[in-house]
């Protein structure tokens, strides 16, 4: 599990977003006692502590103490191999995986490092977790460098199935609390415990009507039917995930923290021959502070009809208080998607983000129609599953070949 080609969004992304998770404190003792030798390599006990720490911390099921165990046997394995075809990876490069890690959660790497010592793992681990992923990587590309190829035939097969697939539409609810800055890590603490008392719709929905800071609270957090496609990849990977009922572990939304509970999910019918379009969402914001903030919004409300006259009520102000732009759904941040996602052009909507007051409005949601397929995504796409089938395979041949011995 940890080759970082390997870690999806969509599995990871989720796993991430508890990562303020109290875990159980590790035992002072013996902790750099070998627990095991892999090819004559220690494995310290401390080691596997932290590497349980981390996997409770990313929601990980199973015996974590064994998938922990697992794990750092793999590493041990991936380094070896990577240290016998002279590759490492520079302080840059490792920075930048521990960045594109922490970028999964919606984080900064100083962020996510932060939120990880609070719950006892050390930066090292971390880096030593990212490394391990960083140079296995690089072994894979130059074992199998032009070994592997995928044919026109295949990514025309790929593009044909994907065609055919039925979208999607969703009923969720949200619960979603202010986290003004320094108090994220106890606004998830929060919002974990209130996850944990909720066993039921009605109990989601009494938690949102008495905690929520959504306008949503005042019907329990219920949203109405909406295509998948309106939410951003970040938070559609999330309900994904799901089962109905289900609530979702913390989810950081820049600003707040929210949790989602799928209440029903089901396929919209296609016309033949059109596959799932992409949507491009225009949309307005408008920062105020954030005391009185609702007030202003509601005043803000009563006087505009569409995105352009937020222009005149900006006349004047700095340049950063009014912010419109065109994204793909799908590209959206996870705060910012969900609050448009069930909007009607020209309506909005306001929330708490940290230490301002957002004022959001859908300008206009267009579809993207008869979008090419990108040849050399699918391809990409096709050629990393392959990879990754071929990594799996090499990597339990060198474990198999291993003298793997307890002290």
């Amino acid at each position: 599990m940890t080759r970082l080609s390997a870690l999806r969004p969509s599995v990871f992304v989720i796993a991430a977003m508890a990562l303020f998770v109290v875990a159980a404190p590790i035992s002072a003792q013996n902790l750099f006692a070998p627990r095991l030798y892999v090819n004559d390599r220690a494995v310290t006990e401390f080691e596997v502590q932290q590497r349980v720490q981390m996997l409770q911390l990313f929601r990980t099921p199973g015996d974590l103490e064994a998938e922990a165990t697992k794990a750092l046997i793999e590493d041990r394995l991936r380094m070896a191999e990577a240290k016998a075809l002279k590759i490492s990876a520079t302080p840059d490069q490792i920075m930048a995986g521990m960045e594109e890690f922490a970028g999964r959660a919606q984080m900064t790497a100083e962020q996510f490092i932060g939120a990880l010592e609070q719950s006892g793992v050390s930066s090292q681990s971390f880096r030593d977790f990212v490394e391990a992923g960083l140079v296995w990587r690089e072994v894979i590309r130059q074992r199998y460098a032009g070994k592997v190829v995928i044919s026109d035939a295949e990514v025309a097969k790929a593009i044909a199935a994907g065609d055919q697939g039925a979208a999607l539409r969703v009923l969720i609810s949200e619960l979603v609390l202010p986290a003004p800055e320094g108090q994220e890590a106890a606004v998830i603490a929060r919002a974990e415990r209130l996850r944990a008392g909720i066993t039921s719709e009605g109990g989601f929905a009494a938690a949102a009507r008495q905690f929520s800071a959504s306008a949503t609270a005042g019907r329990g957090g219920r949203l109405d039917w909406m295509p998948l496609a309106n939410l951003p990849a970040a938070l559609s990977g999330i309900i994904l995930g799901l089962a109905p009922g289900e609530v979702s572990a913390p989810v950081p939304l820049g600003g707040a923290v929210g949790l989602f509970q799928l209440r029903a999910i089901e396929q919209i019918e296609q016309i033949e021959g059109a596959g799932p379009k992409a949507i491009d969402v225009d949309y307005a914001q408008f920062i105020l502070p954030a005391t009185n903030g609702p007030a202003e919004a509601a005043a803000l409300r009563a006087k505009i009809d569409t995105c352009d006259d937020l222009y005149g009520v900006a006349k004047g102000l700095p340049a950063d208080r009014l912010i419109r732009e065109t994204k793909a759904a799908s590209a959206l941040s996870a705060n910012v998607g969900r609050a448009l996602a069930d909007l009607d052009p020209n309506e909005s909507v306001d929330f708490p983000s940290g230490a301002a007051h957002v004022f959001l409005m859908l300008c206009a949601r267009n579809p993207v129609l008869e979008t090419p397929a990108n040849q050399s995504a699918v391809r990409e796409q096709l050629l990393n599953q392959r990879l990754g089938i071929l990594a799996d395979s090499y990597l339990e041949e060198l474990r198999f070949n291993a003298i793997i011995r307890e002290p």
